[in-house]
Parts: structure tokens; C-alpha cells; sequence
């Protein structure tokens, strides 16, 4: 809208008092990822309907938005009015009473729309505290035309140890083509998100029921001997510097044949504006070990309002008409019922929607048999399943990430790896007053 058109609504609207309604702006923090990017995009249609609503965006890489966000709540220093936070966040944030509870939502929002273990996801003690704007649990991508040249058969539900057997025959290097493509950035939210499904699959655990590390054990050996492997050996060059952007970004230049990551991706790889491989990509569930167990996470990017934020009302109506139905519906009109915002609402799973979208059916069940409270087959005394919702985790989970990327780089064995990841966990976890 222009900027006379928006004077003459300013001056349409004054009050009793002479006094014109001021223009707010919020201040929104995300991450660079295709979804939120795309709803940057569309956020003018927001700004149509709000003239006295201004947008401020700030998009961040992964890592660096969770320490800008952790930094600036902690601090409270306020920069923000609107969050993009996960489960982990919304969690431990909301119980500090750092985040403004998500009440009074219209009826139209439909809140019962929204997946009960997403909404649980994003509670304390049955209080909302954030608005989840995409829901996401990891899958398998592979490349059926690589596939059937090779004479191989991906199961749908595969194992790990036949990941690594299909990695290594379907790699060419003189091709630059990699058999597997995995998270190798540190970080909590990056490389240990993988790594730790992958670890599940084989039966470890972060830690014990007291509490105490399990880096020394040999199930994590396993895994993150596996991981570290078939990487070298069938992974691209360069991986310690790879997330999930940077592996979408080669899965659709069509450099990997299998690609395990989160379901989010599934419209991205499909859609032949960005995909090179677009008519040629499968989907499996996320691979098992050593139980019939799919080793599957359970995430949410959703928006959240900081209590520091000076906008809140303003904040709570865009976080609302982001995440609703009529900007799902605003999704399918302008970019396709495809890239309709996935795992959060049981309307988008339509009839027409599992029909458009071959990652669908695959990503809904995922999502419904993940249980963060039982990430694997041996009890644990947190919840997550590629993550711990402890305060603490973000500086241990960031440690580890680092000794694993190490590993993969090659300066450390992954035996050394794990040897510092338990010495250092166990310093932190014993500074920390553990257990409790």
C-alpha cells in the first residue's frame, strides 16, 4: 500500500481526542529457511490488510539465530517482537515466563485444527506459548532414477547399515555424485539433531536414568562410527560446513543420491523451479537399527512474542495470521497447495493435498508415531528425540556438535571424539548440580 494511501486511512481514523492511531512496527527474527523466506515474501498481504502494522525483518542463519534469540531474552534486551523458536525453546522459555501465553485466539484460527503433540510440543503445563508455523518430523529422500540404474530397491522402511551399502554403490565421485548427503555443521540444532536419530536407531541414549553420559558406551561407538564412515566414504567434500540448507542445495542439483533430513524439504526437492532432480526423488521413512523403530524427530518452527516485546498486540496479530488457515490458503493460491506450510494442521492433510504431494503420507506418520518422551528403546530421564529439554543442552549440544565435526574433518578419530564429548559433558552436567 502506498504511503499517501496509508496518511489518508491515518487520517481517516482519528479519534475523539484528535489523536491519530500510530503506526506500529514489529520486529520479526527467523531463519533463512525457504518457508519463512517465502512468508516474508507474502507478509505484504498482511501489511494490505494491517496499514498500521510495519514489518522489520532480520533473517539469521540457524545457528546464529539461536544465539541471537537466547542472547537477546536472557539479556532482555528487547529487539525483538516476534520469535522464531522451537520446542525446546518454547518449553523452557515459557516456563521462565520469558514469552507472552498465547491466549484468546480467535475462533477462526481453529486451534483444534492444530495437532495435539504439536500443541503439547509448544506448551507448560497446558499454557501455549507459541504459534507453530510449520511442524516437522525427518525422513529418507532418495533418487529413484539412480535407484533403478543401480538394480537396488530402497525399502520403505530402510536400515541404517543398508543406507551405508546403497551409499557406497551409488557414489561416483568423477561424477560428483555422493551416495549420501548428511548434517555435518556444528551445532545443536544442526549436526547433533541428525546424529542424534542416528544414535537412537542403535540404542543410545544422551544420558542414563542419573543422569550420567553415555558417550563411553557401545551403541554411540556404533553410530557415530557408522556416521563418520560412510560419510568419508560416500559424502561430499567439504560436509563439516553442511546443514540442512547447504544439503538441500545439493540433493537438488542432483550431487546426492539419498538425502535424511527433515520432512520440510519434501516441497522443495518436488518442485522443478528449484529441483533439478524434481521428477526423479522417492520417499522412505527415516532409517532404524538395531529395533523395527523408525529413528524419526520431532520439531516446530513457531512464533512466539517475548514478554520485553513493546508491541505485543500488534506481534500477537501477525503471529496469529501467519500461522493460520487463511495463510495456508494463501500458500496454495499463490505457490501451490504443495508448499502449503506442512505437520501442523489436520486440514492441510486433505484429499487433494496427500494427492499433490508424494511426501505427505510419509511425513503425517512419522509425525504421529514420534514420541519425544521415548526417543528409543531404553528409558531416559529428559525429553527429545533428536534433542534434551534441559537448560543446559544448548552449550553441551553445541560442545559435542563440535567434537563430532572434528571427527568427520578427520583432526580427531570418532573413538576420540566421543572420549571428549563424555569427559567434557560429564564436567558440565556436575558443575550444573546433576542430578537433581
Amino acid at each position: 500500500m502506498k504511503r499517501t494511501t496509508k496518511a489518508l486511512l491515518t487520517i481517516a481514523c482519528l479519534g475523539i481526542g484528535g489523536q491519530a492511531y500510530a503506526e506500529e512496527t514489529i520486529t520479526i527474527a527467523t531463519v533463512n529457511n525457504s518457508d519463512m523466506i517465502r512468508m516474508q515474501r507474502l507478509s505484504k498481504a498482511f501489511e494490505d490488510k494491517h496499514p498500521d502494522i510495519k514489518l522489520n525483518w532480520v533473517v539469521l542463519e540457524e545457528n546464529v539465530l539461536r544465539q541471537r534469540l537466547t542472547t537477546d531474552i536472557a539479556t532482555k534486551s528487547g529487539q525483538f517482537d516476534v520469535l522464531t523458536i522451537g520446542m525446546y525453546e518454547a518449553s523452557l522459555w515459557g516456563a521462565k515466563n520469558w514469552l507472552e501465553p498465547m491466549k484468546d485466539l480467535p475462533a477462526e484460527y481453529a486451534l483444534d485444527d492444530v495437532f495435539p503433540s504439536v500443541r503439547d510440543g509448544l506448551s507448560v503445563k497446558g499454557t501455549l506459548y507459541a504459534l507453530p508455523f510449520y511442524a516437522e518430523s525427518s525422513i529418507t529422500y532418495y533418487r529413484t532414477d539412480l535407484f533403478k540404474a543401480a538394480g537396488l530397491e530402497m525399502p520403505q522402511h530402510p536400515t541404517w547399515s543398508q543406507m551405508g551399502d546403497f551409499a557406497k554403490k551409488l557414489t561416483d565421485k568423477s561424477k560428483d555424485q555422493y551416495g549420501i548427503c548428511l548434517r555435518g555443521k556444528a551445532g545443536w540444532g544442526e549436526n547433533i539433531a541428525l546424529i542424534t536419530t542416528i544414535a537412537n536407531a542403535y540404542g543410545a541414549r544422551w544420558f542414563d536414568m542419573g543422569w550420567k553420559p553415555e558417550f563411553n558406551g557401545p551403541e554411540w561407538k556404533d553410530a557415530l562410527n557408522f556416521y563418520v564412515n560412510t560419510m568419508k566414504e560416500s559424502g561430499p567434500p567439504g560436509a563439516t560446513g553442511n546443514g540442512f540448507n547447504e544439503n538441500l542445495a545439493l540433493f537438488n542439483s542432483g550431487k546426492c543420491a539419498m538425502w535424511v533430513d527433515a520432512s520440510v524439504a519434501g516441497s522443495f526437492v518436488t518442485d522443478k523451479t528449484q529441483s533439478k532432480v524434481a521428477d526423479n526423488v522417492g520417499f522412505a521413512f527415516a532409517p532404524h537399527e538395531k529395533s523395527d523403530k523408525d529413528s524419526s524427530w520431532l520439531y516446530s518452527w513457531s512464533l512466539a512474542i517475548p514478554t520485553t516485546s513493546k508491541q505485543k498486540d500488534a506481534a500477537k496479530v501477525f503471529t496469529e495470521w501467519a500461522t493460520s488457515k487463511e495463510y495456508a490458503k494463501l500458500v496454495a493460491d499463490t505457490d501451490g497447495v504443495t508448499n502449503v506450510p506442512p505437520g501442523t494442521r489436520a486440514s492441510t492433510y486433505s484429499a487433494e493435498y496427500l494427492k499433490a504431494a508424494p511426501f505427505a503420507q510419509v511425513t503425517l506418520e512419522s509425525l504421529k508415531k514420534a514420541n519425544p518422551a521415548k526417543p528409543g528403546e531404553r528409558d531416559v530421564p529428559y525429553v527429545g528425540i533428536q534433542l534434551v529439554t534441559i537448560p543446559e543442552f544448548q552449550a553441551i549440544g553445541t560442545d559435542v556438535g563440535k567434537q563430532f565435526s572434528n571427527a568427520l574433518a578427520g583432526n580427531v578419530t570418532a573413538d576420540a571424539a566421543l572420549a571428549n564429548a563424555q569427559a567434557n559433558t560429564e564436567r558440565a552436567m556436575m558443575r550444573e548440580g546433576y542430578p537433581k
